[in-house]
């Protein structure tokens, strides 16, 4: 079915280009079924060549070519962008998926709603909101879902068949949205941060730095490999490692010291506060 399907991003920055990255390695699409605006066309048209998209020059024509329309947008430039767009984003055969922060369904529907109270619109538009994260580019990454949409049964299959095979696609009510972006979409960030810092010591002991990235990057990935292949509760994965009077556990002794989880929870509660 995808071999047949023009995807289409209103915005073409860091995001949706590891999603048009992704979707390329996993086979799921060519980048030659693929189409792209932004603000800066001479850009653009860089950022667009290495995978074959096709730019163009406005948002109405990419939803007029594409059959899965993605808006990758800053949250605040929909209200201009996206809402003059809503008689052609309603006509049939075209899904919306927004990847924008803070954008539920409700306030999509709100958008294409005028001051009268009039739908514009806004019944024949079939959207499902979500949050990605950058691993999307490697196929490891993670689609916050909202539980609500207006997708038909069909085009919900179609939404699978284009963002499972590059992550897993988590559905989660509307209220707890904001929460899941941070631990899913922010907290790469500070795991980032945490492997910078794993390397840092590597090299303090005599480690090659691309080494220690190596391993700290490939720990990361395996711990989160075995999680999800087993589910088991990561404090039994923990002590698993951690033998009596063992090296390991004095490092986690040292991190509850110094605040480990409560910085992590910490640096949460400073976005979602």
């Amino acid at each position: 079915m995808t071999r047949n399907l023009t995807i289409g991003f209103i915005g073409y920055g860091n995001m949706a280009q590891a999603i048009a990255r992704g979707l390329v390695d996993a086979g799921v699409v060519t980048g030659g079924q693929m189409v792209a605006c932004a603000a800066r066309y001479d850009k653009l048209e860089k950022t667009t060549a290495e995978l074959g998209v096709r730019p163009l020059h406005n948002p109405l024509e990419v939803v007029v070519a594409a059959d899965v329309v993605i808006i990758a947008i800053k949250p605040y430039q929909i209200d201009a962008v996206v809402k003059p767009l809503a008689s052609e984003l309603a006509k049939p055969g075209k899904i919306v998926v927004s990847i924008a922060a803070g954008w539920n369904l409700k306030k999509y529907q709100d958008l294409f709603t005028t001051e009268d109270g009039e739908s514009v619109d806004s019944p024949d538009i079939h959207i499902q909101c979500t949050i990605p994260n950058t691993p999307m580019a490697v196929g490891e990454g993670v689609l916050v879902t909202e539980s609500v949409n207006t997708l038909t049964d069909e085009e919900t299959e179609t939404f699978e068949q284009v963002f499972a095979p590059i992550s897993l696609i988590e559905r989660v009510d509307t209220a707890h949205m904001n929460i899941a972006m941070v631990v899913a979409g922010c907290a790469p960030a500070f795991t980032d941060m945490y492997i910078e810092a794993l390397g840092d010591a590597g090299v303090q002991y005599g480690l090659q730095r691309a080494t220690a990235y190596r391993l700290a990057a490939k720990m990361v990935e395996g711990v989160g490999a075995l999680y999800m292949a087993t589910e088991t509760h990561p404090g039994a994965m923990k002590d698993a490692v951690c033998s009596p009077g063992g090296t390991t556990i004095k490092g986690v002794a040292q991190l509850e010291k110094d605040g480990f989880r409560g910085a992590v929870i910490d640096a949460v509660d400073a976005i979602v506060g």
